[in-house]
């Protein structure tokens, strides 16, 4: 199959781009700076977003459209500059996507638009699930509606179209993760707040697979949840992660030094959401990490 990517060359790109790669596929990588990348066999980068480029004039017959573009959420304090950064690069990229689609002659079987379980607003109560058809009122609940919608255009074309909800995406070097072990490497790792915020997590070995699901499921469409069916609060999230990494857990982060710290971002930390992946469940995908402890496991048995 050929695989069109934007956001190829980050943290979920890169590892679906490898995956695929193994699998004999061909890869277009949507970039503004082609150059820049080194020599990958089957992996072409394609110049897009700049007023002179026309990426579907190199791009036909492909399979798979997938969109992981956009700024991420914690590459800076949450201004009001920041916060239409986040939201813009988002329309954008997904505007500029769905304008190359309709511009190739077959149309791809599957776009695939990342978003995010922020789309559900935070709970310490409910349980959400893809039924759940009422987005939250925080920040980043209106970012995942409006990129869901700006996405949801590309069904107007024909296209198979799913939004992967992702969850808190586990690995040992980049995402959230690397964060969380710090405080317990220097021996202060604890529960963040009361430590009753809700973590929905899922490994990204399973991100990758579920993806690849998702494009072998054509009657998955609409909203998806990618995460593990085991979410854990954070005061035993933590208690786990000390457990793996023979480290104490015991100085709690006060919510009041956190929102000092972080602003309005600190509601990655403090805030949290119960989410299920019943579409995934449906599908009879099989979760190669289903607990967090065979998680964390596998990501630190690495070292």
């Amino acid at each position: 199959m050929r695989f069109l990517i934007a956001g190829g060359t980050g943290f979920i790109g890169s590892r679906l781009t490898d995956y695929f790669q193994k699998q004999g596929h061909e890869i277009f990588i949507l970039t503004r700076n082609p150059q820049k990348h080194p020599y990958k066999e089957r992996v072409s980068y394609i110049e897009w977003l700049d007023p002179h480029s026309q990426p579907e004039t190199e791009l036909e017959n492909i399979d798979v459209c997938i969109n992981l573009a956009g700024t991420s959420l914690n590459s800076g304090r949450w201004t009001d500059q920041r916060k239409q950064q986040i939201l813009e690069s988002r329309m954008i990229t997904t505007r500029e996507f769905i304008r190359i689609m309709n511009a190739l002659t077959e149309k791809p079987n599957v776009f695939i638009n990342a978003s995010a379980i922020g789309y559900y607003g935070t709970s310490k109560e409910t349980t959400f699930t893809e039924e759940t058809m009422v987005s939250g009122h925080d920040f980043l609940a209106e970012v995942c509606s409006v990129w869901e919608q700006e996405a949801r255009e590309a069904e107007d074309i024909g296209v198979r179209t799913v939004f992967t909800r992702f969850g808190i995406i586990l690995d040992q070097n980049e995402g959230a993760l690397p964060q969380m072990v710090m405080p317990y490497k220097l021996m202060i790792g604890g529960p963040l707040g009361d430590g009753q915020q809700w973590m929905s997590w899922i490994h990204i070995d399973d991100v990758i697979q579920a993806i690849d699901h998702i494009i072998n499921h054509d009657e998955l469409s609409g909203p998806v949840n990618l995460t593990a069916p085991t979410p854990q609060r954070n005061q035993d999230f933590g208690k786990t992660l000390s457990e793996v990494l023979g480290k104490p857990h015991w100085l709690p982060a006060p919510s009041i030094a956190l929102r000092t710290i972080l602003g309005e971002m600190s509601i990655l930390v403090l805030k949290g959401q119960y989410v299920y992946p019943e579409k995934l469940e449906a599908t009879d995908y099989q979760f190669k990490y289903p607990t967090l402890k065979e998680a964390l496991e596998n990501i630190y048995s690495k070292n």
